[in-house]
């Protein structure tokens, strides 16, 4: 790689990244894109539209991520 190119990055570990798409969310928590999209259905994980694209706040499966083990310590 010679000093004008840049590395390549994969997206899910882009630090620019403001928003995710649902393939690339459901990733990050290793569920399936169903499962994702349920999960933004239901408001479980948050969403919002770009244009007529469905997108994940980059922080989002992390704080959903947060709930969940917050909500099984108190049960």
């Amino acid at each position: 790689m010679d000093e004008h190119e840049t590395p390549d990055i994969p997206a899910d570990d882009d630090p620019t990244l403001v928003f995710l798409t649902v393939t690339e969310a459901a990733r990050r928590l290793r569920i399936g894109r169903t499962t994702c999209f349920g999960l933004i259905r239901t408001g479980e994980l948050e969403s919002v539209m770009v244009g007529g694209l469905r997108r994940i706040p980059v922080d989002a499966p992390a704080a959903y991520a947060t709930r969940l083990r917050t909500a099984q310590r108190a049960a």
